[in-house]
């Protein structure tokens, strides 16, 4: 049966008054919440401590991240999180008064893992994804995600854009909420790639990620990275994520955390990369497809309005309940 075309839906996907008696792309999960990790890679570590020494100021940003990668930027990437080396570390730095929150997530034994979206908050590919009006320092964080049933077991992946407000979360770790969990600031998609013989996790584990942000202006932010990068192994995130201690009876959605660095501007200006609305975010993958959203300020995107109570009525009015 002929539904509409793949341009009309995209269409009505991406406009801000959304036609909801036509058909439009949706996020490919419902009932399941989004969490996310934060610095699970090198370069999320060091970005993070400098949002936080920087107090959410983009312009500190470049000296602090020379000083700060000079001193000790190599020592992270070389240790495992929760070793006896990167414990040994976390007190050198804390005895140079180079302390960060960040660190203890960084590395030290526990995860940072924190709720991104509620169930039936994300979006889908074509649709806006939100930056606060009131930032001036925001970006997309590309990252593969997990879709994991109660049990805990990982049965699929698919593309996630974390969209992130560094100035927000750099003036305190507290504001980390306000930075993350907003209109339409988690995309995921285009669809889910299910686990068998052919994809395992070990493929998730060296999978590429493509980056691409481009404006209106034409100008590009292309950024290449791969999974096995990750300072964490997806099994002893996954554990802290679900188990004994969190149950999810519908299942969980868990974004692995951001492969990129963006501490360079468009078409490699000298400056850190903050959206403009307009912005076309491309995350791509050859074994997952291409997640692709527009980027608008979170009070102009469409409305959440198809909650969980929307559901039920929508579905006892088909008589399925």
């Amino acid at each position: 049966m002929f539904i509409a075309t793949f341009g009309e839906i995209a269409a009505n996907t991406l406009i801000t008054e959304r036609d909801y008696t036509k058909p439009f792309f949706i996020s490919p999960i419902d009932l399941q919440p989004v969490k996310a990790c934060g610095v699970t890679f090198h370069d999320s570590l060091v970005e993070r401590i400098i949002e936080e020494r920087a107090e959410g100021d983009k312009e500190k940003a470049l000296l602090i991240r020379r000083e700060l990668l000079e001193k000790v930027g190599a020592d992270f990437n070389t240790v495992k999180p929760g070793s006896k080396q990167a414990l040994e570390l976390l007190i050198l730095l804390k005895e140079n008064k180079l302390w960060s929150q960040y660190l203890e997530v960084g590395l030290g034994p526990d995860a940072e893992i924190f709720t991104k979206a509620s169930p039936l908050a994300s979006v889908g590919t074509g649709a806006q994804i939100g930056v606060l009006p009131t930032s001036n320092w925001n970006n997309p964080e590309s990252e593969i995600t997990l879709l994991i049933n109660s049990k805990g077991v990982v049965v699929g992946v698919t593309l996630g854009n974390d969209v992130n407000h560094r100035d927000i979360e750099g003036r305190s770790a507290l504001l980390l909420g306000k930075a993350k969990d907003n209109n339409a600031a988690c995309a995921l998609g285009s669809f889910i790639r299910l686990l068998d013989m052919s994809f395992t996790l070990d493929d998730v584990r060296n999978l590429d990620v493509q980056l691409e942000v481009e404006g209106l202006d034409g100008k590009i932010m292309r950024n290449k990275n791969t999974m096995s990068n990750i300072r964490r192994d997806i099994a002893d995130i996954v554990g802290q994520c679900i188990g004994p201690y969190n149950s999810y009876p519908d299942g969980v959605a868990l974004m692995l955390g951001a492969m990129s660095s963006f501490n360079h501007g468009r078409d490699g200006e000298v400056d850190d990369f903050t959206h403009k609305v307009g912005d076309i975010v491309r995350i791509s993958s050859p074994r997952l497809g291409m997640l692709v959203n527009q980027v608008q300020h979170t009070d102009e995107v469409s409305d959440w309005k198809f909650g969980i109570s929307a559901l039920m009525k929508n579905l006892a009015q088909r008589s399925y309940i």
